[in-house]
């Protein structure tokens, strides 16, 4: 598709619009961009004028973004972080030939796959890997992504998913709890502190359902947004909390978490390793989709 040089706007007048409205001040943002007020104020008039539309109201001493300037903020400023991120990995790769971007979930990332990374790259010596946290879908057509790795089912628009692995969790927590409450069997936890991942509210009710357990009080305790987050509290003796295994291999290795009960629940998602329709034959991404392959379960 052929793009027209008229509506593509220079890269250095959004950043003084973006600036402006950040700022409420033309003076302001000209003293963060290094530019004259003037170059500034000349710089938003043939943006405005480029658009059609007003950016800025004057109020008093400063200046206010109108309608229309509230509604170009945000894709301005997504498109210059996309801008910047798209200079840094050209820069990352730069002495290398080659350059596999990878977006996964944020705790899977840190705990399980970065941990394993070297093993691939000891395999593709002078790859240059770019790892970035996504905890839900996207459009591969505006992040520039080779692959990504997914929980959940295997959809996703103009993509391919292969499957990686199930999951299981179990009840875990701090030695010094475990300690304290001296669980004998399911049913003695339905009194006791349960931290919950707030994306799965379900996973104690359900885990007390399949082990004689009472779902009633299954909902109670605090919640955090991501497993990162449990795993600390739990670490930190603030409550019981139902783990992935393979995301506290270190906790359990130096005692820091304990098994409470080893009865493990097959969660009701998987895992799936994403591929963009555009890239299904690149040589790297199939090196990388054997390589995963090959360290799960």
């Amino acid at each position: 598709m052929k793009l027209s040089r008229r509506l593509i706007p220079d890269v250095t007048t959004l950043q003084a619009f973006e600036c402006a409205a950040r700022h409420g001040s033309f003076t302001q943002a000209a003293h963060e961009l290094n530019l004259t007020q003037s170059a500034v104020s000349r710089q938003i008039k043939d943006l405005e004028e480029q658009l059609g539309v007003l950016l800025f109201e004057r109020v008093r001493q400063r200046v206010v973004l109108s309608d229309d300037g509230r509604r170009f903020l945000p894709e301005v400023r997504k498109l210059l972080h996309q801008t910047e991120e798209t200079m840094l990995r050209a820069m990352a790769s730069a002495s290398s030939e080659h350059s596999l971007s990878i977006a996964t979930l944020p705790t899977f990332g840190s705990r399980w796959l970065t941990p394993r990374i070297p093993g691939f790259l000891a395999e593709h010596p002078g790859t240059i890997i770019n790892i970035a946290s996504r905890s839900a879908p996207f459009d591969f057509d505006e992040e520039n992504f080779d692959l990504a790795i997914h929980y959940g089912q295997p959809v996703w628009a103009r993509a391919a998913c292969s499957y990686l692995c199930s999951e299981e969790i179990l009840p875990a927590a701090s030695p010094e709890l475990l300690k304290a409450w001296s669980p004998s069997e399911p049913k003695d936890l339905e009194a006791a502190p349960l931290l919950h991942l707030a994306t799965r509210p379900k996973l104690w009710a359900q885990w007390f359902d399949l082990n004689g357990g009472s779902a009633d009080t299954a909902y109670r305790g605090h919640r955090f947004d991501q497993f990162s987050m449990v795993i600390e509290s739990a670490v930190a003796g603030l409550g019981f909390a139902l783990l992935p295994k393979y995301l506290i291999e270190q906790e359990l290795a130096h005692g820091r978490l304990a098994v409470v009960f080893d009865r493990p629940m097959e969660t009701e998602n998987s895992y799936y390793l994403v591929v963009p329709e555009g890239k299904l034959e690149n040589p790297l991404s199939q090196a990388f989709r054997a390589w995963i392959a090959r360290q799960v379960p």
